[in-house]
Order: structure tokens, then sequence, then C-alpha cells
């Protein structure tokens, strides 16, 4: 069915959505088409409900649904990639440790890369799991360590897989690189931690305007009001 649908939709979008996809990582089971042909089928029911249950439903329906199908893919995917991104630099402070602590032990790229990615259960290490299959099947190793880069939306991991694969093309030392990296992914981390921190009190604030002081205002004042009608 997919296959049909395949020639309705434009390459470009499909290839755009593909993208998106992509960054969900190497066991993500969504599907280009078969999300565009859900779009499609709730823009359909929405438009008809709008239309049918609103007065002006004539006017809103088009509007609305125009925004929905233009931003479903951005406001659906988005967040999941950006909290995806967040979860791959806590992972990469331990997995590349270890691929660090492997290499200076003597192993070859190839192995540490497979003795850190098996000695941790985390997206990053799905990642390079799925790199060292592609290896073992006659990919070399550059062009899955750049295929892995397509699949990882953080530019921290991202950097130091392009520092991998200069260091396997060249035969650089990397091992100082990666403390470097992991150190700047330590400290990028504590820094977002801060940063958190610091707007709570803002987010209590306005919680407490929105919904505490309102309800002090009716407690305080209920009594009030409740003996001027009496």
């Amino acid at each position: 069915m997919n296959k049909v649908f395949k020639y309705v939709y434009r390459d470009r979008t499909i290839e755009k959505l593909n993208s998106k996809i992509k960054l969900l990582g190497v066991n993500s089971k969504y599907d280009a088409i078969t999300f565009m042909n859900i779009r499609i089928i709730t823009s359909i029911i929405l438009f008809f409900v709008i239309l049918y249950l609103i007065d002006f439903g004539y006017i809103l329906a088009p509007i609305v649904v125009y925004f929905y199908y233009t931003l479903l893919p951005s406001l659906y995917f988005d967040s999941k990639i950006k909290k995806r991104s967040r979860e791959l630099d806590y992972d990469a402070m331990y997995f590349f440790e270890i691929l660090a602590l492997s290499l200076e032990s003597g192993k070859n790229l190839i192995t540490a890369l497979r003795l850190a990615s098996n000695s941790i259960e985390s997206s990053l290490s799905l990642e390079f799991r799925e790199v060292i299959r592609e290896v073992n099947l006659g990919k070399s190793l550059d062009k899955a360590l750049d295929d892995a880069k397509s699949r990882i939306p953080s530019d921290s991991v991202n950097n130091i897989i392009l520092n991998i694969r200069e260091s396997n093309l060249f035969g650089n030392n990397i091992i100082d690189t990666l403390y470097n990296q992991i150190d700047y992914i330590r400290e990028k981390l504590v820094l977002e931690q801060r940063s958190y921190i610091a707007k709570l009190p803002i987010k209590i604030s306005i919680i407490s305007v929105v919904f505490f002081i309102p309800l002090l205002l009716l407690l305080i004042l209920g009594p009030v009001i409740l003996n001027y009608f009496r």
C-alpha cells in the first residue's frame, strides 16, 4: 500500500520527513508514508468536525486544517528529537569515556567501539552497534559513521564522530580529543541544569499568580461576599 502512496506525495516532502524520522534513531518504527496518510485522514476529519460543530466553521475549518496539516510534523517530531538530543549528550559522557579507556589499553578502533557499545545499554550504544553491524556486512567504517551522524541530532556527539572518522582516515591520536569533548559535554550539561534551575523561580511565580493568588483571594473574600448577599 505504501508503494502506491509513494507516487502520490512529492519526493522532496518524503525526504524531508524521512530526515526527521532518522533523527529518532536506528530503532525508530515511524514511516514517512504512513505518517502522511494519517495526517491527511485526520485533517479531513478535523475539517468536517469544525464545519459541523462551529457556527462559522466554513471560515474557521480551512484555516485550522491548514495550520494543523503544515505544523503537525514539527509539533510531533521536534520535541522528540530535542529530547533525544539531550539523552544522547548524557549517554556520550559514559560511552566515549569507555571508548577512550579501550583505546588507551591498546585496542584498535573497531574493537574499542564494539567493547564500548556492548558495555552500556543506551541510545548511543545502539547507534554504534548498528555501525559495527554495517561494518561486519561490508560497509566501510567511514561510511557507517557518516550514516550514524544522520541518525543523531546532537551536535556534540556528531563532532566526536567526525573526530573519530578523521582519526580512522589519517591515523590521528583520538584519545585526548575524546577526553576534551567529554569535558565539554559535561560542562554543557551543567550549564543547562543551572539555566533550568535559574528559571524555576519565574515559573513558580507564574503558577502562583495564575492559581494560588486567585484561590487565596476567594478564600479570604468568600465569606464577605456570602454575607453581603444574605
